[in-house]
């Protein structure tokens, strides 16, 4: 058995490290709406906008927030141990992970299908390449897939606002916006730029949040409960 003193410095590193992969991945889902150009999706000025390097980049930091979200997970469950919170976290963890796995090729569709259809738009003129983006977004399967995605973040933050509210660890509030940005992640889509960019922002603050407690606000775990007797 690993003595007290090793066990909290591992403990203290799991929540260190999933403290930034929170954080990273709040900034980096506030940046997605905020890079992301919008315009008409169906004229030459869409073409441009997906054809451009913000396009491709902005849906990159969304790919990349949806790895790193999971992760943290890992290090808020370790902070929930040991109080009722820790079974919904176990939980919200395998949404995430579920979801990231599936919204990934969607979004991979979205950075390299609908850019090189823009591309190829721009290079011709012609707008007609632009109607393809409709097949690569909402066929049946792609956008099954998708939607699947959405209900699974969705369940990720309605089971980790359950878990901190039970914690007992901090202000039982403390996961709410990170619940409600993942609850809205579907409907924000069919709003406009500036409803997009703030739901970016409650992301970010979400995440933040959660990533501040890790790192300071000492959220007990195994490591901290004293040895049985021997």
């Amino acid at each position: 058995m690993p003595d007290p003193t090793t066990a909290e410095r591992d403990h203290a590193a799991t929540l260190r490290w999933a403290a930034v992969a929170l954080a990273t991945g709040g900034v980096l889902l506030a940046l997605y709406p905020a890079l992301r150009p919008y315009s008409d999706e169906t004229t030459l000025d869409g073409a441009n906008a997906m054809a451009s390097g913000r396009w491709a980049l902005s849906h990159l930091a969304g790919m990349l927030a949806f790895i790193l979200m999971p992760l943290g997970l890992i290090g808020l469950r370790a902070a929930v141990d040991g109080t009722p919170g820790r079974r919904p976290l176990t939980a919200a963890f395998l949404t995430a992970w579920f979801g990231a796995g599936l919204a990934l090729p969607y979004y991979g569709g979205e950075v390299f299908g609908l850019q090189a259809i823009s591309e190829e738009s721009v290079r011709t003129g012609d707008t007609e390449l632009l109607t393809l983006a409709d097949s690569v977004r909402m066929d049946a399967v792609p956008a099954t897939v998708f939607s699947v995605a959405m209900l699974l973040f969705a369940a990720t933050g309605v089971l980790v606002a359950l878990a901190v509210a039970r914690s007992g660890r901090t202000a039982r509030w403390l996961g709410l916006p990170f619940g409600a940005a993942l609850v809205l992640y579907l409907p924000q889509f069919f709003g406009g730029p500036p409803l997009r960019i703030a739901h970016g922002v409650l992301a970010a603050v979400g995440f933040l949040l959660l990533a501040r407690w890790l790192l300071t606000g000492s959220p007990r775990g195994d490591a901290e409960r004293p040895a049985p007797p021997a």
